[in-house]
């Protein structure tokens, strides 16, 4: 272990806002069971337990946050929000605002092929961390960690409807108004080849009704099906 480490340990817990009672449980969740299994002397247990605890926790959170929301939200709406806010990308932007990459314990093998920047791992250790901050106070601290890292993400999701499947919402509402399927045309694509922008229109009954860009097909598919519902409820 670097000389630094506990000196590393301190930083991390000051972008956590939290402070350790059990240090041990820190390191636990911490350690990828590639350390583990290389050095079992210095790592006797690895962060899956704190993980699969933690994923519980961050779950009870969020719902609870959003079903407190000071806007009521309909038990499908929650459903959909919990499962974007929760999902392994979201964990990861969480990670990377901590740089939690460089405080992990990890084997030779992972360290080799990169396993600080990768996203599972990554993921699974900011859950190993609700994990541990839940064992080594309550949930009440567990809750108040979390919030603060999570709070900006779910007033986003929201009020911006970030993560929203316009697309699904589209196809039932011209399901049900039109009894049609909505339909999408991709009309530009500008750019190199791993940096195209995607310009798609959406049709329903052959009249346009949206448009929208986007780095991939699908975001642009979901940019025209968001400003085609808008058009809809203003119709």
């Amino acid at each position: 272990m670097p000389a630094c480490y506990s000196e590393n340990i301190e930083m991390l817990e000051d972008l956590l806002g939290y402070r350790f009672n059990n240090k041990e449980l820190l390191l636990d969740a911490l350690t990828h069971k590639s350390y583990h299994h290389e050095k079992p002397d210095k790592a006797p247990r690895y962060n899956e337990r704190l993980e699969f605890l933690g994923d519980s926790v961050l779950g009870l959170v969020i719902a609870e946050s959003l079903f407190c929301y000071n806007i009521l939200l309909t038990e499908a709406d929650m459903s959909k929000m919990k499962s974007y806010l929760v999902k392994e990308s979201m964990l990861f932007e969480i990670a990377s605002r901590l740089s939690l990459g460089k405080y992990l314990r990890l084997g030779r093998g992972e360290e080799s092929t990169g396993g600080r920047q990768k996203k599972s791992i990554l993921s699974d250790a900011v859950e190993a961390l609700f994990g541990a901050i839940f064992l080594d106070s309550d949930y009440k601290t567990a809750k108040s960690v979390i919030l603060r890292l999570f709070s900006d993400k779910i007033d986003r999701i929201i009020s911006k409807k970030e993560g929203h499947d316009f697309k699904s919402e589209l196809q039932e509402k011209t399901q049900s108004l039109f009894g049609v399927l909505p339909e999408y045309k991709i009309v530009k694509q500008e750019g190199e080849e791993h940096k195209k922008i995607f310009t798609v229109e959406v049709y329903i009954n052959g009249q346009l009704y949206g448009g929208g860009t986007g780095k991939s097909k699908k975001d642009a598919q979901m940019n025209a099906a968001k400003e085609a519902i808008k058009k809809l409820i203003d119709e």
